[in-house]
């Protein structure tokens, strides 16, 4: 058994984000195989979790790479 806490250590507000700086971003953090590699697989399981506190996680460890 756990417990979820959802809590951001500081406050996120994007304005104006960029796709072509996150591709850039994407591509130094080392491609299929490196840390966002990881994020994504963690952040696409989460799309067809039935279960609302796994998604919660998975957003979060997805989030965390």
């Amino acid at each position: 058994m756990w417990i979820y806490e959802k809590k951001l250590q500081y406050p996120v507000n994007i304005k104006n984000p960029c796709p072509k700086m996150a591709k850039i971003v994407m591509t130094q953090l080392g491609g299929p195989d490196g840390e966002t590699g990881a994020a994504m697989r963690y952040l696409h399981q989460r799309i067809g979790c039935p279960y609302d506190k796994v998604t919660g996680i998975l957003t979060d460890i997805g989030t965390e790479e």
